[in-house]
């Protein structure tokens, strides 16, 4: 282990160089910790780092990998723990989720998320904000490429193999649309890591087929990613995003691959890193991502290039991305779709339509919005349609309609009902949030969907 003078010494020049003082680097470090997850370090001080500054090191490892990500970010360049002095074992830099083999990198998260000792196998994670800049021309077509040179085994993989894998994702994604993703999620990963990943080692009696199955487990890596987002679990989920646009490359399922850079752009943005989600979100509709899709998944890539464009305070390029997000779904019907575990309806484009316009300051054209998707919404989403109507009563709520807000609440609290994910628990929060300056003044409206808000919190936690 590095000696403590020198550790501290290492800590207070790296924050110096990024112009960071104990108190500015304390309040980055709570805001980290939020992105991560990490609930336990929201009460970190500016003593706690001028006292690791001086180098102690940190009670809890998870503050080490935390501070690594903070300077990375600040100063631009990779900075690990080993930097700091505070990882006796390893020289080794956080990976490039883009590089390396993609199915060791698959297996090694599965195994991760799998472990018994689960807390510590992925406290050595946080969101890389690196992580968002997506590879181009000779990094994509060696990420494509991977396959070629991976060993396969004698295991005969056919369209028996494909359809089964197909079958399974669309139940499970039946499953987290229904009740969110903190339900099975941990049966997706384990189908994913023990039954499909060695069936993309296995002998395809065609390219066709082979393609085939990458892509299907594209779609369940995707799966797995977006339920540990919609869980909450931002490190994880990137990497497993990071890992079905891999596996969608090799497929060369340019479609699919545009999604899921979509899914990322969305994590990104709501993460409030805006100008990397933007060009995220751009690249997820460049070329055949978006020329090969259909109709529908164009409406969806754009609506939520719309909304990164609306978040870095692009009016004219949002509204021209939501005009083309409107024509594209206008053009679906009738069109034969393929069968991909999202759907995108006119409600879903209501509903981002609105999270763009409320973005952007037009709160009445959002409520205008979310009502139409809360009034277009089929039964089979209730954890979206909870979502959407939490968000309408938030900025009701913000306009000083309070007891139309809390109408609209305690709908969105009877469909929460069952529901274990993130977002609903995001959506609880916030009523409770804005109800706060209401509680004093006895309105019985209030007080009975703060009630119900407080049970379904202890609920989902």
């Amino acid at each position: 282990m590095v000696a403590k003078a020198e550790r501290g010494t290492k800590l207070s020049a790296l924050l110096a160089e990024a112009g960071l003082s104990d108190a500015a680097a304390a309040t980055a470090l709570r805001r980290l910790a939020s992105e991560n997850g990490v609930a336990e370090l929201g009460s970190v001080s500016r003593s706690h780092v001028s006292y690791w500054a001086r180098g102690t090191v940190p009670s809890n490892p998870r503050i080490a990998v935390l501070l690594a990500e903070l300077l990375t970010r600040a100063l631009g360049r990779t900075v690990t723990a080993y930097d700091l002095g505070m990882d006796r074992h390893s020289k080794s830099t956080p990976g490039d989720l883009w590089s390396g083999d993609t199915l060791s990198a698959l297996i090694d998260i599965g195994r991760r998320d799998l472990s018994m000792d689960r807390r510590r196998a992925l406290g050595v994670m946080a969101f890389q904000t690196a992580a968002l800049t997506i590879p181009t021309g000779s990094r994509w077509s060696a990420s494509a490429a991977g396959s070629s040179v991976r060993q396969t085994t004698e295991r005969r993989v056919g369209r028996g193999d494909v359809e089964a894998v197909r079958d399974t994702v669309a139940a499970f994604s039946q499953i987290d649309q229904r009740r969110g993703g903190g339900h099975a999620r941990t049966a997706v990963v384990q189908y994913l890591t023990s039954e499909v990943e060695p069936l993309l080692h296995g002998r395809f009696a065609s390219e066709t087929l082979r393609q085939q199955m990458f892509s299907a487990a594209g779609e369940l890596a995707y799966l797995s990613g977006w339920m540990s987002f919609d869980a909450g679990e931002h490190p994880i989920a990137q990497r497993y995003l990071t890992s079905a646009v891999r596996l969608a490359a090799e497929a060369g399922d340019e479609p699919l691959a545009g999604h899921i850079l979509r899914a990322l752009a969305h994590q990104a943005n709501d993460l409030g890193h805006h100008r990397a989600a933007q060009r995220v979100a751009a690249a997820s509709i460049e070329g055949d991502r978006c020329r090969r899709a259909s109709y529908r998944e164009r409406a969806l890539l754009r609506v939520v290039y719309a909304r990164t464009l609306a978040t870095t305070n692009d009016s004219r390029g949002a509204a021209a991305a939501l005009k083309a997000a409107e024509d594209d779904l206008g053009r679906a019907v009738g069109q034969d779709e393929p069968q991909r575990v999202w759907f995108f309806t006119e409600a879903s484009l209501a509903h981002e339509t609105a999270c763009t316009l409320r973005d952007l300051g037009d709160l009445d054209g959002a409520v205008r919005e979310f009502r139409h998707s809360a009034r277009t919404r089929g039964a089979a989403f209730p954890r979206t349609h909870a979502v959407t109507l939490g968000y309408l009563g938030e900025i009701q709520a913000r306009q000083g309609n309070i007891e139309q807000a809390c109408s609209t609440w305690s709908r969105a609290l009877d469909l929460m009902e069952g529901i274990r994910s993130g977002r609903t628990i995001h959506t609880a929060r916030q009523m409770r949030s804005a109800l706060s300056p209401y509680r004093p003044r006895g309105v019985r409206a209030v007080h009975d969907v703060d009630a119900r808000a407080v049970s379904y919190l202890e609920y989902a936690a």
